[in-house]
């Protein structure tokens, strides 16, 4: 009980009161914003979310069911060749080919020479180490007994290697699903369930024949400009058991392999192709995923950020004021519109996703602000403070006195638009803020706007002289101590007349009094700051 009258005490201090008189107007600054990023899931978001098939796959879903749902009005096919060239090195003045058994060499001729197990060094001369002479390239190299590894790094079927202009080009001729055995462990957990690396087996195998380069020496790149592809060390027993049981198996969408977009989560809903790449596509469109419940990045964030930091990564010329997404129909924002003391600007949301490394673009941007007012309060004003508390969770109005102990006023209301406004009287010099969680989906996450401090002068007033050779007044609050200062005009300085300590709240100055212009100031004491009464004109 003592402890819940103490807490209305402080309250009654602090709060807002039916009773407290109508607040004094107040221009005000903007304050400082603070913007909370949070996010859902991971990567572009169209096509097959991967962790959308793990959740699929656990509930004993089948590849192809997995597959149907991710991309609408698709059907099973075949596919239409059997072999890829994969680009692994270009721009090298020397490679190093290795084998622990023997293999071969052949040139353009069709000349094959024999090469001890070990390593074979090649510069753009394409010298054989027992050749007399330059062989004529391009060469392809033919693995023996064993695998070739290229600067250590393994890989099945041969390498072509083609000198240009001093540098040589290194090209991984590769059966198509050899060429996906190296990919799927490396994009899908292979301890993940089987009908999931099915389904991502089928997926990589589509992406790949439908994003063969136009016009080079080579089919696919082995980096995320087509799919990230490690070679032998990259396979794993599980992904290479989905790649047999799903053999030369593509996807189609009237009659032609589609563009089997995948990524890692949704966030619970996939993207459209026409909402992040711009062009409507009939099979990718927005989907729910209710399985990704299961990623890691399913819900993530906050990320806080200030106002100036806002401003430096997405490179805005001013501050920024405000900040609010642009939504597409499948939750992903398309544009950051940001509002600045200069006016509106917009930054795309792939810029926004690089600029602050992001997960994805599917964001929530919440907004915390309060703005400042102009100047000292008065003792027993009221002030309306206002700001922006928007897209944040069950918003509040804290305030301190000390800058350390935070007391919770009470929720606040908010407009349409995220806009809060409210009216404090506070007793004392007070530091104000809002706290919120940063979403309804994130509870737990408190965020909390810069602190605003209000500052709380004593109410002074200086009488007209009652008798002679005297100067009086009051002084609220009424506190022992409180050192009164009575100055007049000279010119455009203040001058010291005399000063005294207020008693009770009254105060009295004996002093010549000439005509002029007189003020009473009081000095900064019990949590309050100077306090200026208003001006006393005094006539001859």
């Amino acid at each position: 009980m003592r402890l819940l009258l103490a807490s209305v005490v402080l309250l009654a201090v602090l709060a807002t009161t039916a009773a407290a008189q109508a607040p004094a107007p107040a221009d005000s600054t903007v304050g400082e914003a603070v913007f909370a990023v949070s996010g859902r899931g991971w990567g572009h978001g169209v096509g097959l979310s991967q962790w959308g098939a793990y959740g699929q796959a656990k509930e004993g879903r089948t590849y192809d069911q997995i597959l149907a749902h991710y991309y609408l009005g698709t059907k099973l096919g075949r596919a239409g060749r059997s072999d890829v060239r994969v680009l692994l090195a270009e721009g090298k003045r020397a490679i190093t080919v290795q084998s622990p058994a023997a293999f071969r060499v052949q040139d353009v001729r069709g000349t094959a020479t024999k090469i001890a197990a070990g390593a074979l060094v090649l510069t753009s001369q394409l010298k054989l180490p027992q050749a007399p002479v330059a062989s004529k390239g391009p060469l392809v190299i033919i693995p023996g007994k064993a695998p070739l590894s290229l600067e250590g790094r393994p890989y099945r079927g041969k390498l072509e290697v083609v000198a240009s202009g001093g540098y040589l080009r290194v090209v991984n001729n590769i059966a198509l699903d050899a060429y996906i055995g190296g990919v799927v462990a490396d994009e899908m957990p292979h301890t993940w369930p089987l009908e999931a690396l099915k389904a991502q087996a089928v997926a990589a195998r589509t992406y790949a024949l439908k994003s063969i380069v136009k016009g080079k020496p080579f089919d696919l790149y082995s980096d995320v400009r087509s799919q990230v592809y490690g070679g032998i060390e990259s396979e794993e027993d599980e992904a290479t058991k989905a790649i047999r049981e799903t053999a030369g198996q593509v996807l189609t969408h009237a009659g032609q392999v589609i563009t089997a977009f995948y990524f890692s989560s949704s966030g619970g809903k996939t993207a459209s192709a026409a909402d992040v790449f711009g062009e409507a596509v009939p099979y990718l469109v927005s989907r729910p995923d209710p399985w990704d419940k299961a990623s890691p990045h399913h819900r993530w964030g906050p990320l806080l950020l200030g106002a100036r930091t806002l401003q430096a990564k997405l490179d805005v010329s001013a501050r920024v004021l405000d900040a609010s997404g642009v939504a597409t129909p499948s939750g992903r924002i398309r544009t950051l519109s940001l509002q600045t003391p200069g006016g509106a600007t917009s930054v795309p949301a792939s810029v926004v996703r690089s600029a602050l490394a992001l997960r994805s673009t599917y964001l929530t941007i919440g907004v915390l602000r309060l703005d400042r007012p102009r100047g000292t309060l008065e003792f027993g004003s009221s002030v309306r403070l206002s700001g922006i508390a928007r897209n944040v969770a069950s918003p509040q109005l804290q305030a301190s006195t000390n800058g350390k102990t935070w007391t919770t006023l009470g929720p606040l209301e908010r407009a349409p638009d995220g806009t809060v406004s409210t009216v404090v009287t506070p007793m004392k010099t007070t530091s104000y803020r809002i706290e919120a969680s940063a979403s309804t989906d994130l509870p737990s996450s408190k965020v909390v706007s810069q602190v605003l401090l209000v500052r709380v002068g004593h109410k002074v007033r200086l009488a007209k002289p009652a008798e002679a050779g005297v100067l009086a007044g009051t002084v609220l609050p009424r506190l022992a101590g409180t050192i009164v200062h009575v100055e007049r005009l000279r010119g455009s300085m203040w001058v010291h007349v005399g000063e005294t300590l207020a008693d009770s709240g009254a105060f009295r100055i004996a002093a010549e009094v000439v005509p002029g212009t007189y003020r009473a100031r009081t000095s900064p004491s019990g949590g309050l700051a100077e306090g200026f009464s208003p001006l006393l004109t005094v006539r001859g």
